[in-house]
C-alpha cells in the first residue's frame, strides 16, 4: 500500500481522510497547513499528495507550485480536494497543474477509490 500526505486544515475533514485511507491499508500523513505540508512531502517523500486548496499560511496553489518546481518532487501526483465545485472550478485546478481533482464533502464510499486511481502504477 501507499504513503499518502493529506493537507488538510479542517480537523473532521482531516480525520476522514486519515480513517478512510488506513482502513485501505494506507499509510497516511498528515499537515494541518499548505506550509507544513511541503515540508511534510520533502521530508517523508509520499506516493501520492491530498490537497486541500484553501488553508491557512500556504494555500492548495502554493502548495502545488512549491512541489512542481521542486525536481524531487514533480513526478508526485497532488489531488486536489475542494468545496468549489461550481462549474469551470475542476478545469481550473487541472489547468493549474493538479494531477486530480475531488469535490467535497468527502464522500465515504468513493473516496478511497477515487484518490486510488492517482497513485502511481507499482
Amino acid at each position: 500500500m501507499a504513503r499518502i500526505l493529506v493537507i488538510e486544515d479542517n480537523p473532521a475533514n482531516l480525520e476522514l481522510a486519515q480513517y478512510l485511507l488506513e482502513h485501505h491499508g494506507h499509510t497516511v500523513l498528515l499537515a494541518t497547513d499548505g506550509k507544513a505540508g511541503v515540508s511534510m512531502a520533502r521530508r517523508e517523500r509520499p506516493e501520492l499528495i491530498v490537497c486541500d486548496l484553501q488553508m491557512p499560511v500556504l494555500d492548495g496553489y502554493g502548495v502545488l507550485d512549491q512541489l512542481k518546481g521542486d525536481g524531487s518532487m514533480a513526478s508526485v501526483p497532488i489531488v486536489a480536494v475542494t468545496a468549489f465545485s461550481m462549474a469551470g472550478d475542476e478545469e481550473k485546478v487541472r489547468r493549474a497543474g493538479f494531477d486530480g481533482y475531488v469535490s467535497k464533502p468527502i464522500e465515504p464510499e468513493t473516496f478511497v477509490q477515487q484518490i486510488e486511481a492517482f497513485l502511481p502504477p507499482g
